[in-house]
């Protein structure tokens, strides 16, 4: 990105991303984070469903296909659409760090029109680490995996500790989340997003 703010710029003492010897597998799908999570969850009728797969190093692949309930201008995606599929992308990213993060910045940049019943291929990577903060970057391309970029963009995250969703969360879905008894979900429920 030619105009990336100066927040999304790594300080020359940040540090090369390490992938976690826990975080899953490179090919192995990433699955929902929170099944009612607008991004991946399958409880979200008009969601979009993404689907992130981790790939090698701090970098992931997704995938999501532009549906009629996506759209703006008649017959393409709507962009706040495609921005909410880069930042589900970038947000995985954080699961191969094994850290809670949330998205503190986010500049999309809009490079072609992407239709409905398009498919989006997404690619994220983390660039560097400082701190809690996350420096990442992802692009979205239609086509394929190597058709032309229609939107990328650049994010800063911010690992935070769980209270900051047990705080600002609403207290029934709250309690819900921590009482799955299944221990990744569980944890995975609060990776993302403020």
């Amino acid at each position: 990105m030619s105009g990336t703010s100066a927040a999304l710029k790594p300080p020359a003492d940040a540090v090369k991303p390490v992938r976690h010897p826990d975080a899953p597998a490179p090919g192995e799908l990433l699955g929902a984070h929170y099944e009612h999570c607008f991004g991946c969850g399958e409880g979200q009728r008009h969601g979009l469903h993404l689907q992130a797969r981790a790939g090698d190093g701090v970098s992931v692949t997704a995938e999501f296909t532009v549906k009629a309930a996506h759209q703006g201008a008649p017959g393409l995606a709507h962009g706040g659409i495609l921005t909410t599929a880069l930042d589900e992308t970038l947000g995985s990213l954080n699961w191969l760090l094994r850290v809670i993060a949330v998205t503190g910045r986010l500049e999309t940049d809009f490079v072609r029109p992407v239709p409905v019943d398009t498919v989006l291929h997404l690619d994220a990577e983390i660039t560097a680490v400082h701190g809690r903060k996350i420096y990442s970057r992802a692009t979205g391309r239609i086509g394929g995996p190597d058709g032309p970029v229609a939107v990328r963009a650049e994010a800063l995250f911010v690992e935070v500790a769980v209270d900051h969703f047990i705080e600002n969360g609403r207290p029934a879905e709250i309690r819900a989340a921590m009482a799955d008894p299944d221990q990744v979900r569980r944890a995975r429920a609060f990776e993302v997003n403020p």
